[in-house]
């Protein structure tokens, strides 16, 4: 779902030369769920091998790593580990709007609607336990590591972040700032354009640098305050947040009344809206469960694995493999010869 306040949150654009050499700490499953829900077929269905297995999570992951990389970004892929319990409602309302679309895509199948076929298959994205399995394993075989998180993998890069391990966290939603992430980059692709909602035409896209400290400036507020209003306008912990109240309201509300988080959340009937105290909420957020035991090693890209998990076991194009893995060798070279002409 993420916090919808981005209508608050500055950001500028960012070249990715400004971004070459700097370690980036990615959000796995917002671009996994990116590549399953863009990278299908005309009528929706997802890409897959001879044996029908799907592989759109790895074409994408693939494709868009490969080319971060030869802008010289210090990838690393963090990963999404037990869901905080709270998390269970918002999980259950996922899965009842994808069970609705499962039934909307049948009637158009029947109907032979491609458009309609197309728009409700996106909306059925669900990632396996065997497609993250698949990911990790083509991130370590390009060299790049891979980082385990204990709960959120958005807190967990956060707290990466936050310790200096990474320069910035690669995300849409705002939650990384909620987790107190410093920086953030959104629109990390390098699509150039993406279409616009119910629209047929396209919106440039470049990347975005957003960081923690003009945000809080600019809102004259501070972190607490922030996890404040993000549970007003709703989390994934509190699904909706209190009705009627957005972003700029909320905002107001939190400014009116500072650190008085009881009086706050009373005057919004927060009783009213959610069984669970709000403080339960707040200390959640605030001590996410992260770790420090993920060493951050960058290793020789291992061609050999990358063929035979996209290759030999999903039917990629070997030419396209090669070819791409033949641009990351030559874009490394070329680094090193520089490197080597400034030493000399």
């Amino acid at each position: 779902m993420g916090v919808k306040i981005n209508e608050l949150v500055p950001a500028r654009e960012i070249g990715f030369r400004q971004l070459s050499g700097k370690v980036i700490a990615v959000d796995s499953s917002l671009f996994l769920y990116q590549f399953l829900t863009t990278i299908r077929q005309p009528d929706g269905t997802l890409l897959m091998d001879s044996k029908g297995r799907v592989t759109s999570h790895l074409v994408g992951l693939f494709s868009r790593t490969a080319r971060l990389m030869q802008y010289g970004l210090k990838l690393c892929y963090v990963f999404d580990g037990e869901p905080p319990k709270f998390k269970h409602q918002e999980q259950q309302r996922r899965h009842d709007l994808k069970e609705e679309a499962k039934e909307k895509y049948k009637a158009a199948v029947e109907r032979e609607d491609i458009e309609e076929m197309s728009k409700y298959a996106k909306r059925t994205v669900s990632l396996s336990k065997e497609m993250i399995e698949e990911s990790k394993e083509l991130v370590a075989a390009l060299g790049l590591p891979v980082v385990q998180a204990p709960s959120e993998a958005e807190a967990q890069a956060a707290h990466m972040v936050r310790k200096q391990d990474a320069f910035a966290l690669a995300t849409q939603d705002a939650d990384a700032l909620m987790f107190g992430a410093t920086r953030i980059v959104r629109n990390l692709s390098l699509v150039g354009k993406r279409k616009q909602t119910n629209r047929l035409s396209y919106q440039n896209v470049q990347p975005e640098l957003v960081e923690l400290s003009n945000t809080l400036n600019l809102l004259g507020i501070d972190q607490d305050q922030l996890i404040a209003l993000c549970m007003l306008v709703g989390t994934d912990y509190n699904p909706g947040g209190i009705k009627g109240i957005g972003p700029k309201n909320a905002l107001r509300l939190v400014q009116q009344y500072g650190k008085g988080f009881d009086k706050l959340f009373e005057s919004v009937e927060w009783s009213k809206n959610f069984d669970t105290n709000w403080s339960e909420i707040f200390n959640l957020i605030k001590k996410m469960p992260v770790t420090d035991k993920n060493a951050l090693k960058w290793k020789s890209v291992d061609s050999d694995e990358i063929s035979k998990l996209l290759i030999d076991r999903h039917d990629f194009s070997s030419e396209r493999v090669e070819s791409t893995l033949q641009k990351l060798l030559r874009e490394k070279e070329t680094k090193q010869q520089k490197g080597l002409g400034d030493f000399l």
